[in-house]
């Protein structure tokens, strides 16, 4: 009797992200920090040069280009995303989100979600990028030095406090609790505001970033959370650096 084939194993899915702490600023800084971001992306990648506005249809023709990056359209989407209870005033303490993609196709696509603006203790400012998983545009970006080009651009774009890049896979082998700026990824960003990192053990790269942070790249080769190696080295470098006192949580 024939075997039936093993079902190739799903790809996993990356994320990049840069966060930082509370901080009051208006649609108009929150436009300025995406324009700067837009500009920088589309420099990494030809996926990320295309950018456009939520609307309800998918249709190529009712999509309108965020590209080049029009400030007043900026802060328009911005001053939308306020967050307010139901029937209530706003909030101004949790900033303004917007999200939106660029147009690609199920699992060629990449997202941005963006909460700016926001100087409440209780929840980080952020700004995370959705990666494709498969396809040529996986391929060329999921690699160094696409990725630690894509973790710079968010990170001086909106001068983070910490960011990173890794696999939603990955993330989940944490323990359980870990916040916000407290772990290692593939490519992880910290801000010199927290201090400079010490030396790290080969094959880990530490390169700075236009002299507000460095990069630490732990693998030359695509970082997976099933490769016991590659999880074993974000451990030890984790505990090097929180030892250094650097990772610690993005907002109190």
């Amino acid at each position: 009797m024939a075997r039936t084939p093993e079902a190739a194993p799903r790809p996993e899915a990356y994320y990049a992200g840069a966060y930082w702490g509370p901080r009051k600023e208006s649609p108009e800084d929150c436009a300025l920090h995406t324009a700067t971001l837009l500009n920088r992306l589309a420099e990494c990648d030809p996926l990320l040069a295309h950018w456009y506005k939520p609307t309800k249809s998918r249709a190529l023709a009712a999509m309108v280009s965020l590209m080049p990056p029009d400030m007043p359209t900026l802060a328009e989407q911005f001053r939308r995303g306020v967050n307010r209870e139901r029937g209530g005033p706003v909030i101004e303490q949790l900033g303004f989100s917007f999200w939106f993609d660029n147009g690609g196709s199920a699992g060629d696509c990449a997202a941005l979600r963006i909460t700016s603006g926001a100087y409440s203790e209780a929840v980080p400012n952020y700004c995370t990028l959705t990666l494709p998983k498969r396809g040529p545009s996986a391929e060329r970006m999921l690699s160094v030095p696409v990725l630690p080009r894509v973790v710079g651009s968010m990170a001086s774009a909106w001068d983070a406090d910490w960011a990173l890049a890794t696999s939603w896979e990955h993330r989940e082998t944490l323990p359980e609790g870990t916040r916000t700026g407290t772990f290692v990824g593939w490519v992880t960003y910290l801000s010199l505001r927290r201090g400079r990192v010490p030396p790290l053990p080969a094959p880990v790269r530490i390169e700075p970033l236009e002299g507000k942070g460095t990069l630490v790249i732990l693998t030359p080769e695509r970082f997976t959370a099933t490769n016991p190696e590659h999880v074993a080295l974000a451990r030890h470098v984790r505990e090097v650096l929180t030892a250094a006192g650097l990772l610690q949580p993005v907002t109190p």
